[in-house]
């Protein structure tokens, strides 16, 4: 039986738990009520409910109120008892609170998360998306109502409705830095990215967008990104009937983790010492031995014909190929606030 149809084991043990106190305390001012102290009542209820065989505090014959007392409360309490463990078996041969147990954890893991990337949507764009993002190395939580779409792969998920605020905030929406909406319709994915830009105005989201129309709203929105993946599945077709070896090679460096060189992106922080030099006066290739192949500044253009001659500026994104080494020698010198060496 999925998980979201099981009883709330967790309300069931709340449950026996309240009914066991109640016990407690009906019994206790109920032998006060016959006569005993305070403490004699709480120790009678105690010996009575656990039904241990200890004699009653009561001297002489306790008379029949006494006798109808116990015996209801006897009753109550045994089965207040059974009621709980009866919960407590029947979860752990079901496998309920295992289940429980983990998702606590996993949220709990969830909830420690910093920027992290969410995934909404299993469906097969969004597997794909989650594949990719893990072969990287980063790490995300993925969002779906299906139960059944989950993996033992996807360790970090969170099972809801993805338009739903709570559900998002319980995948660490404010701590995100990256939100990919890939949900099966456009109006999900446009209230996602609503309800996601409201709750995290710094959040870098891509939405999935099967129309032209879509994409526009999506953006009007607030998406950074809007992508319609059957528009960029005849793009890569096409490139692969027309120019096969190139389609192949753009291929292998952004998604073959195999293939030695890498394609990163590197932002030029605040303070740094690129700003106002050129990549010839920095000696970037032989310096770290990366390869700067554009940069796009600020108005989202692209310099590649004057890549090598123009200073760099501040919020400059740099485009480079090399190794992993190499690249991260660069991002070690982008990093640095001071003078580059």
């Amino acid at each position: 039986m999925p998980d979201h149809l099981r009883p709330d084991t967790w309300g069931h043990l709340a449950i026996a738990a309240a009914l066991l106190v109640g016990v407690l305390l009906v019994g206790t001012v109920g032998y006060s009520m016959l006569g005993l102290g305070a403490v004699d009542a709480v120790y009678q209820t105690i010996i009575t409910v656990s039904t241990v065989g200890f004699r009653e505090i009561a001297d002489g014959d306790p008379g029949t109120t006494w006798k109808a007392f116990t015996s209801v409360l006897i009753i109550l309490g045994t089965g207040s008892m059974l009621y709980g463990a009866t919960s407590v078996i029947e979860s752990i041969v079901e496998g309920r609170l295992t289940g429980q147990l983990r998702r606590y954890r996993m949220q709990r893991t969830i909830d420690a998360m910093d920027g992290h990337l969410i995934v909404c949507g299993t469906g097969r764009v969004g597997r794909a998306i989650t594949e990719f993002v893990r072969s990287i190395g980063q790490e995300v939580v993925v969002v779906d109502r299906d139960p059944t779409r989950f993996s033992e792969q996807d360790s970090l998920h969170v099972l809801g409705d993805a338009t739903s605020d709570e559900i998002l905030r319980r995948a660490g929406i404010e701590r995100a830095t990256t939100l990919v909406t890939a949900l099966g319709t456009a109006v999900d994915n446009l209230y996602v990215t609503l309800s996601s830009r409201k709750i995290n105005p710094d959040l870098f989201i891509v939405s999935r967008a099967d129309d032209p129309e879509a994409m526009a709203k999506m953006l009007q929105v607030g998406a950074d990104r809007a992508v319609n993946p059957y528009e960029i599945g005849g793009s890569r077709m096409a490139s692969l009937a027309t120019q096969p070896n190139v389609a192949d090679f753009v291929d292998v460096v952004v998604h073959d983790g195999t293939f030695e060189a890498k394609l990163r992106e590197i932002r030029l922080p605040d303070g740094c010492g690129f700003v106002g030099q050129t990549i010839d006066e920095l000696a970037i290739r032989q310096s770290t031995g990366a390869v700067v192949l554009s940069v796009r500044d600020m108005a989202s253009r692209f310099h590649t014909d004057d890549v090598t001659r123009r200073p760099f500026a501040e919020g400059d994104v740099i485009v480079a190929i090399g190794s992993d080494e190499s690249l991260d020698r660069l991002a070690a010198a982008v990093t640095c606030r001071g003078v580059y060496p």
